[in-house]
């Protein structure tokens, strides 16, 4: 079975137990008022004032043209070159998938063969120095003794 496969189904089957489990909320919701409540009629009031809201046409209207279909089509198709001129970079790199440790050798010694401006290997030196410092303060302090246990 394919990944594709198994993922289609678990989440068939996921759905579907969703559904069942919710659609006994809907039915199962039905709140009562207590009548006993000072504030039931008021509370009432408002619940029935505003059982149908919100309505389609209480919001607002887009003042905005809608796109004719032609333009949503060439918009799709831009997306779709792009896409397939995004595939062809990709299929143009070429990917070293070596030893990755060998390539950060690599990298490393590429790198320290590279002069190094005097005021840079300062910076360095002073970064070094403040980690060190920031480390040291951040190191527990040694356990304070209590003495005996109360009894």
């Amino acid at each position: 079975m394919n990944a594709r496969q198994a993922k289609k189904i678990s989440g068939g089957l996921l759905l579907a137990s969703a559904v069942t489990a919710l659609g006994g909320c809907a039915t199962a919701f039905d709140p009562q008022t207590d009548e006993a409540s000072p504030l039931a009629p008021r509370v009432q009031a408002l619940v029935d004032a505003n059982r149908a809201y919100p309505r389609w046409e209480d919001f607002p209207r887009s003042t905005d043209p809608l796109p004719k279909p032609v333009e949503v089509a060439a918009r799709v198709n831009g997306l779709r070159v792009s896409g397939t001129d995004l595939a062809a970079e990709a299929a143009r790199v070429d990917w070293q998938l070596g030893d990755p440790v060998a390539f950060a050798n690599e990298v490393n010694s590429r790198i320290d063969a590279q002069a190094v401006a005097p005021i840079t290997a300062e910076t360095q030196a002073e970064v070094e120095a403040f980690a060190a410092r920031t480390r040291q303060r951040g190191t527990a302090p040694p356990p304070v003794d209590r003495g005996p246990a109360p009894r």
